[in-house]
């Protein structure tokens, strides 16, 4: 019934023996496989960017830019959300760009949605408008990497006086020929 081959076997390259297949299996192309987390008691005020996953339990005064995205569902997000992929549990008041973006039944969305797929589950509260976009990262503030390159900016300086206000036109001398100008009519 089995046949043993001839043929002797040839041990697997010394890489390839190092992991088990599950561990290779399990890492996700392209992000390491830790997200950052936002815990449940922490408030996060500004903008957040990562190219790797973050999970929000707390809550973000901001805009999100992530590569994965996890809204648990005590998390509170007043601001955009930019991702490759989002799982929404939680709270957003804003918008959703993302690549693939998953309603679950327990979030409550506030904001319009940009995606290239879209899922929603039985029960999930949605208000606002949803449209399909071939890349709905296009207009996505700048990554991480960009914004570090940046050089810095200058010292702040003292506030400049503001600009001098036109004046009113003194009248022409007299035997000029010209006539006074007539104030502008000012409307209130």
């Amino acid at each position: 019934m089995f046949v043993k081959s001839k043929e002797p076997e040839t041990p697997a390259p010394p890489q390839a023996q190092q992991q088990p297949q599950s561990a290779q299996a399990k890492r996700p192309s392209g992000r390491n496989g830790v997200p950052s987390i936002i815990s449940a008691d922490l408030i996060v005020r500004g903008t957040l960017f990562s190219a790797g996953d973050v999970q929000v339990d707390g809550k973000v005064d901001g805009d999100i830019r992530a590569g994965g995205l996890v809204i648990g569902e005590k998390a509170i997000i007043v601001g955009d959300v930019y991702a490759e992929e989002a799982v929404i549990r939680g709270r957003v008041e804003g918008g959703i760009s993302a690549r693939k973006v998953q309603l679950c039944s327990t979030c409550h969305v506030e904001g319009n949605i940009l995606h290239e797929a879209l899922s929603v589950e039985i029960g999930a509260y949605f208000e606002g408008n949803c449209r399909h976009s071939e890349n709905p990262l296009a207009n996505a503030p700048e990554n991480v990497a960009a914004t570090e390159r940046r050089p810095a900016s200058p010292a702040p300086q003292a506030a400049s006086p503001p600009p001098p206000r036109p004046q009113a036109s003194a009248p022409p001398p007299p035997g000029s020929g010209a006539a006074p100008a007539k104030p502008a009519a000012v409307s209130g």
